[in-house]
């Protein structure tokens, strides 16, 4: 569904509208600025030829990157810093930590109290420090066995057929409604 779709409760407000509206014009700006950018190099500084290709970190936010930086700050002041690096890490460990964040955030509690940080900002450093162990492959990887092939592709044409079955779907009861009454 499109941002500013009159018929999505959580769109219908007029402020909201024309908010996703100018989110919209302002994203297909920077889209078009950024094409425009990709192509030019300057003649006079070689190292733009050459820059561009490779990893950038300019588009990755600034403000989640300092975020993310007061919360590995937390845990190198509890447990040492990138002790990880040394120790390392299960798998299953970082994932209950990442699922107990996004769970809380997802059930409203957009702060962690122990920390004073976004719940979110909590899961994206307990991924960093998973990821950080599997590149330097000191991870314990306990992940259960995999699901066979297609199971998951199933799923996905299930929630398809049952989408289908109920074209006329009643309204999400969200955050939002209970602001509302």
């Amino acid at each position: 569904m499109a941002y500013g779709d009159d018929h999505h409760p959580d769109l219908a407000h007029p402020l909201t509208r024309n908010t996703m509206s100018n989110f919209e014009k302002t994203e297909r700006e920077i889209a078009q600025r950024q094409k425009e950018m990709a192509d030019k190099t300057k003649d006079t500084n070689p190292k733009d030829a050459v820059g561009v290709k490779k990893a950038p970190i300019s588009t990755v936010s600034g403000a989640v990157m300092a975020e993310l930086g007061i919360a590995m700050l937390e845990g190198a002041r509890k447990y040492g810093r990138h002790n990880y690096r040394i120790s390392g890490v299960r798998a299953s460990v970082y994932r209950d930590a990442t699922w107990r964040h996004m769970n809380q955030w997802w059930e409203g509690e957009d702060i962690d109290p122990d920390s004073g940080l976004s719940h979110i900002t909590k899961a994206i450093a307990s991924l960093t420090v998973l990821r950080d162990a599997m590149i330097f492959d000191n991870w314990v990887d306990d992940r259960p066995p995999s699901v066979p092939e297609g199971f998951l592709k199933g799923l996905d044409k299930a929630a398809a057929d049952v989408i289908k079955k109920y074209k006329d779907a009643k309204e999400p009861f969200t955050n939002e409604h209970s602001k509302r009454t």
